[in-house]
């Protein structure tokens, strides 16, 4: 896992991010109070990855990428319902090269990957999936003790 960074947070409406260092293109859902979140979150997805070129998938590796992405989604968003009270929000950010993906809630604990990972034992698996599909994660608490974003890049498939 990356060190974790913070930032401070805003005094308005805009939680802490590091989306607009990285990225070209920005969609965001809020997710407070909503039922079904993980499958809004991942329709949300799947239609920014339309709109960015990625789906419907022109090759193989842009499928695999497309299904990857959609998995983290899954789950950094159940993460944050069953350890977090719930997602706040989820922002995607576009660019050439790659995806970032943020989730926020409002617990202050930190994620990280369990020791001990038992085969064909339900739970436990969501941030060692995580870890395993992105280019690289972390997590930014919030200075003033309300919440945390967790984040994953997802490297863009070539030829996109």
């Amino acid at each position: 896992m990356s060190a974790a960074q913070s930032v401070p947070s805003g005094t308005g409406p805009e939680p802490p991010s590091h989306l607009a260092e990285v990225t070209h293109q920005v969609r965001r859902l809020r997710l407070l109070g909503v039922s079904g979140t993980v499958a809004r979150a991942r329709g949300f997805t799947r239609q920014a990855l339309c709109d960015w070129g990625w789906l419907p998938a022109e090759s193989r590796e842009i499928e695999v990428a497309s299904e990857d992405v959609l998995l983290v989604v899954s789950e950094l968003v159940t993460n944050a319902c069953l350890h977090a009270k719930g997602p706040e929000e989820l922002r995607i950010g576009c660019r050439p090269d790659r995806l970032r993906l943020e989730v926020t809630d409002p617990d202050a604990g930190t994620p990280t990957p369990r020791d001990g990972r038992a085969p064909g034992r339900p739970g436990g698996h969501g941030i060692f999936i995580v870890q395993r599909l992105s280019l690289d994660w972390g997590v930014i608490s919030h200075p003033d003790g309300s919440g945390k974003t967790v984040w994953a890049d997802m490297a863009a498939p070539p030829g996109l």
